[in-house]
C-alpha cells in the first residue's frame, strides 16, 4: 500500500541505477525517471545528484531513504496483519542464509514447511554471514541465517543450534590416521580455508587466537568460496579444511573424506539474525520457530 514513487525512489536509491531499479521493478526507464521527478516535485528538493554519468543521494535523499524504509516496512507490515486477520498464512517469505547452512540444512526444512503452507512462497539469498547480515539489515531480507552472532547494531540474534567443526582431509593425508588434532598440529600441513568475510573463517580465527596461535599461522595454500569447493580440494590431498561436520555426512560415508575432531573441541552456534524494533509477521515468526526445531533436531543427530 506504499506510495508507487516511494517504491520507486527506494529502488532507485539501493541501486543508483535508474535503468537497474526500472529491471527490479519491471519498469521502462522513462517511468523511472517520471516517478522520481514527481516526488522531488513533491518534496520541492533534489533527491539525487547526477554527475558524469553516475548517481548519487543528496543529504535530502539520504534523509528521504531512512523515512523511504520505514514507510515500506510498516506498508508490508500492514499487509501482514490483513492477512492474519482473515486466517491466511500467504505471501512471500525472504530469507537469507550463509552457504552452509543454505546448502546442508535449509533445503529440508523449506521443503517441509512449504508443504504444511502451501501458499507461501520462500525465496532464498544465498551469501557469506557478512552479505546475509547486511541485507537484513537493510530489511530486504525477513530472516537471514548465520553463523556465529551478528556484530551489527541494528539486528537482534537468537542462537538456532550447536554445530562442530572439525579437520577435513582425503584417507591419504598424514592427518587421516590421528583420532584428534591440536592447532598446533595443523601448522605443519598445508590448509585449505575460507574467503574473508566467511562466518566459518570468523570463528576459526577466533578459535586459533584462544588456542594461543595467530589466525595467519596455518599455511593457507588456497581459499575457496563454498563448502562444496572445499570438499572437492581436500579430496584431491591438496591440504586439510576445517568444515561443519554437517557438510561431508556423505563424503565420510562413501571414504572420499576423513573427519578429524580439534582438540580442543571446536563448537560455534548457528543463528538466526532480524532487524530490531521490526514488527515480524505469524508468517515469519512461525517459520523462524520451525527452522529452530528442524535445525536443533538435525544437529543432534549422529
Amino acid at each position: 500500500m506504499a506510495d508507487r514513487r516511494i517504491q520507486v525512489f527506494h529502488a532507485v536509491a539501493k541501486h543508483l541505477s535508474f535503468t537497474k531499479a526500472a529491471d527490479a521493478l519491471f519498469m521502462t526507464q522513462p517511468a523511472v525517471t517520471f516517478q522520481i521527478r514527481q516526488l522531488e516535485e513533491q518534496l520541492n528538493t533534489r533527491l539525487f545528484d547526477r554527475a558524469h554519468g553516475r548517481i548519487t543521494l543528496t543529504t535530502a535523499g539520504a534523509v528521504a531513504l531512512d523515512y523511504a524504509e520505514r514507510l515500506l516496512a510498516l506498508s508490508a507490515e500492514l499487509d501482514s496483519r490483513m492477512k492474519e486477520l482473515s486466517g491466511q498464512t500467504t505471501g512471500p517469505l525472504l530469507i537469507g542464509a550463509s552457504t552452509t547452512i543454505a546448502d546442508f540444512l535449509l533445503p529440508q526444512i523449506l521443503g517441509e514447511f512449504k508443504v504444511r503452507h502451501p501458499a507461501v512462497v520462500p525465496r532464498l539469498f544465498v551469501a557469506n554471514s557478512e552479505a546475509v547480515q547486511e541485507r537484513v539489515a537493510e530489511r530486504t531480507l525477513d530472516v537471514g541465517f548465520i553463523e556465529g552472532d551478528s556484530h551489527l547494531p541494528t539486528l537482534a540474534t537468537d542462537i538456532c543450534c550447536e554445530d562442530e567443526l572439525q579437520v577435513v582431509c582425503a584417507p591419504s593425508h598424514a592427518l587421516a590416521k590421528q583420532k584428534s588434532a591440536t592447532p598446533q598440529s595443523l601448522t605443519e600441513h598445508a590448509y585449505i580455508s575460507r574467503e574473508l568475510g566467511s562466518g566459518t573463517r570468523e570463528v576459526i580465527d577466533h578459535y586459533l587466537q584462544k588456542t594461543g596461535l595467530a589466525s595467519d599461522s596455518l599455511q593457507v595454500v588456497m581459499e575457496a568460496g563454498s563448502p562444496e569447493a572445499m570438499k572437492g580440494l581436500a579430496a584431491t590431498g591438496l591440504g586439510f579444511a576445517i568444515m561443519s561436520r554437517a557438510t561431508v555426512v556423505r563424503e565420510v560415508r562413501l571414504g572420499e573424506l576423513v573427519r578429524i575432531p580439534l582438540s580442543p573441541r571446536l563448537i560455534r552456534h548457528l543463528s538466526v539474525v532480524y532487524p530490531k524494533e521490526r514488527f515480524h509477521s505469524r508468517l515469519v515468526s512461525g517459520f523462524v520457530e520451525f527452522a529452530q526445531q528442524r535445525m536443533a533436531a538435525t544437529q543432534d543427530a549422529p
